[in-house]
């Protein structure tokens, strides 16, 4: 089928722009935007997602608020209109790279916005995530980063609430990872589940233009297996040599002693090429539950890329009052695994300290000594 897309020279294969290089059902293309109030009155998400090999666009908009995560989830066929939407959500690339616009309409959901996304920092690329197991790929798939700002309005129900310059980041993703869309393929007997697992990934910005950082901290591993990292901190100022390819040591400390944990404060230390580089972090406000974004949620459980029909919306308010437990919209209680904290960031390193503001997913799940992860 031809599209707009295709009245251009940029194709990568011998075919049509709505077709992808792989069969694989769980092709996916995402963009994910984060955006916080460094004064710790709110912070929001916005994600939309296209999976060509399963006829599906779908996304999400968060917002936290006095205490309450109101959420607007939605899903749509894809084909026949290639667009970068899902009502009531759309995005504007204004700019490539430097400016989106990122739009809610109103609706039954409850919640509007009009958001402009403007870049601080350059882009950074990810190294390729591979990953096979019993001759099958579990994932393939590529990842950009950015800094920014976000400025705007968003409207839950009692008025508009203005964004002034509110810290921001998102990422752009896109080739294969596990369980999008479909539940994964028993291809060879269940590996051993691991004693536990542990993922940390920061965004962050301190200081201005002229005495500022900025980039991100990736940490994941396991029990018995090699700590896999990604680190590219550079000067907002362009000057000097980025830092890439860090190690990292990790010590946090904990709300309470529940699982699953969530983080009060943390320090990455920063080893290899970047030793000399502390950076601390401290929670801001209320964990956004990425369920209510659709990471893992939808009312059906099925999690991102599903097949919904034609049109689908679907909302809900929880209360994140306390650090880690959510109360749901029939009231019942959880404790979401997959949370992302906005937090207070400090650097300490060879040019001095700088503070900002950062956005940190933190999972730690099993025995801290085993995963590397030191109590502060």
């Amino acid at each position: 089928m031809l599209t707009p897309l295709d009245d251009s020279p940029w194709h990568q294969i011998a075919d049509t722009f709505d077709h992808v290089a792989t069969s694989d059902p769980r092709f996916f293309d995402r963009l994910w935007f984060a955006a916080s109030d460094p004064a710790g009155s709110g912070t929001l998400q916005f994600t939309l997602g296209v999976y060509q090999n399963m006829n599906v666009v779908d996304g999400g908009f968060v917002v936290i608020h006095e205490g309450k995560q109101h959420n607007v989830r939605a899903s749509r066929r894809l084909r026949p209109r290639y667009e970068i939407d899902v009502p009531p959500l759309a995005i504007e690339v204004v700019e490539p790279m430097q400016h989106l616009h990122l739009g809610v309409a109103p609706g039954a959901h409850g919640i509007a916005a009009e958001l402009d996304w403007h870049a601080v920092l350059e882009p950074e690329e990810e190294p390729q995530h591979f990953g096979r197991r019993s001759g099958r790929v579990l994932e393939d798939y590529k990842r950009m980063d950015q800094i920014g700002t976000c400025r705007g309005w968003f409207d839950v129900g009692h008025g508009r609430v203005a964004l002034d310059d509110w810290w921001a980041c998102r990422d752009h993703s896109w080739g294969v990872r596990e369980r999008v869309g479909i539940d994964e393929p028993v291809t060879d007997e269940a590996p051993a589940r691991p004693a536990g697992s542990f993922f940390a990934f920061l965004f962050y910005s301190t200081g201005d233009v002229a005495n500022g950082v900025g980039g991100h901290v990736q940490v994941a591993g396991a029990p018995g297996r090699p700590t896999s990292t990604s680190v590219r901190i550079a000067r907002r100022d362009g000057a000097g040599t980025p830092i890439v390819g860090a190690t990292v040591a990790v010590a946090a400390e904990f709300s309470d002693a529940g699982r699953p944990r969530r983080i009060r404060r943390g320090r990455f230390t920063l080893g290899g090429t970047g030793a000399g580089t502390t950076i601390e972090v401290e929670a801001l406000g209320s964990a956004i539950a990425m369920p209510g974004l659709g990471y893992g949620g939808y009312d059906d459980g099925l999690g991102l890329g599903v097949y919904r029909g034609v049109a689908h919306v679907e909302h809900d308010v929880w209360d994140v009052t306390h650090p880690a437990e959510v109360v749901l919209g029939d009231g019942s209680t959880a404790r979401p695994v997959h949370r992302i904290q906005p937090v207070r960031v400090t650097q300490h390193g060879p040019d001095g300290t700088s503070e900002g503001t950062g956005s940190l997913t933190f999972i730690a799940e099993g025995d801290l000594a085993d995963l590397g992860v030191a109590i502060l």
